[in-house]
């Protein structure tokens, strides 16, 4: 990873896709927690992808701001919460998730420094294999086509002392339609934008989940495996939080 203010240890890569969205995001937050307290050093990355479609709000999103329940619930798509902010994001099949968790020796680096520091490999990565992905927004990927930016990922992180948790989507085959049945247009949007709806400002990279795992892989550097994963803290966050109603609902 190129100017890796965020660490200095190995990249490690772990290869579980859990069965649902909710124990994924509360592995990612398992995973955050080990980070933070000592547990490891360096980076762990990952991807999964949703086996049914959902929609994942962001920590300090309101329900009714940003989710049509009705459409949901008419649609079967469940409604989780993820740890990091950002707004809310619909996953599922052909929307392949990656995850990095990584820890830094010293004082915390500037929420700038980290998304150019996970952003940028990435860009360069997927730019190698043939998509101009461009960065745009604080967080976003976007690329052009016939000559707009769309976005094809999104991203969001959550900051800890010792450690950061910094995950998103890459758009690659999913049913785009499905986002604007069952989101409201967001409360705030990046300028490039310009207030168009879901449905002309997303777009799919086509590549294939083989190709945009390979270029996770080579953004991260990755060169080692990870087999152990905390499995009782995530089946404690699922049960706790993750399954939770109220928490998944708490600002409505």
């Amino acid at each position: 990873m190129s100017q890796r203010p965020v660490t200095d240890g190995p990249a490690r890569w772990l290869d579980v896709e859990m069965p649902s969205v909710a124990e994924n995001l509360a592995l990612d937050e398992a995973l955050l927690a080990e980070a933070h307290d000592g547990l490891f050093a360096g980076l762990v990355v990952r991807t999964w992808m949703a086996r049914e479609p959902a929609v994942v709000l962001g920590s300090s999103s309101h329900v009714s701001q940003e989710v049509d329940l009705t459409a949901c619930e008419a649609e079967g798509v469940a409604v989780v919460r993820r740890p990091s902010g950002g707004l809310t994001v619909v996953v599922g099949p052909g929307c392949l998730m990656w995850t990095v968790v990584a820890t830094w020796p010293g004082p915390a680096p500037t929420i700038d420094s980290v998304h150019a520091a996970v952003l940028d490999p990435l860009v360069a990565a997927l730019r190698g294999a043939g998509r101009p992905v461009v960065r745009r927004g604080s967080s976003d990927l976007a690329i052009d086509t016939s000559g707009e930016l769309r976005k094809v990922s999104g991203n969001a992180l959550r900051v800890r002392r010792q450690a950061v948790l910094y995950h998103g989507t890459l758009l690659d085959s999913f049913d785009l339609g499905l986002v604007s049945r069952v989101l409201r247009h967001p409360p705030r949007e990046p300028e490039y934008r310009s207030g168009r709806d879901h449905g002309s400002f997303l777009a799919n990279l086509g590549l294939g989940r083989g190709p945009l795992e390979a270029a996770v892989r080579e953004a991260f550097a990755v060169v080692e495996q990870r087999h152990d994963w905390p499995q009782d803290r995530v089946a404690e966050l699922v049960r706790d939080r993750y399954r939770d109603i109220a928490w998944t609902h708490r600002l409505p």
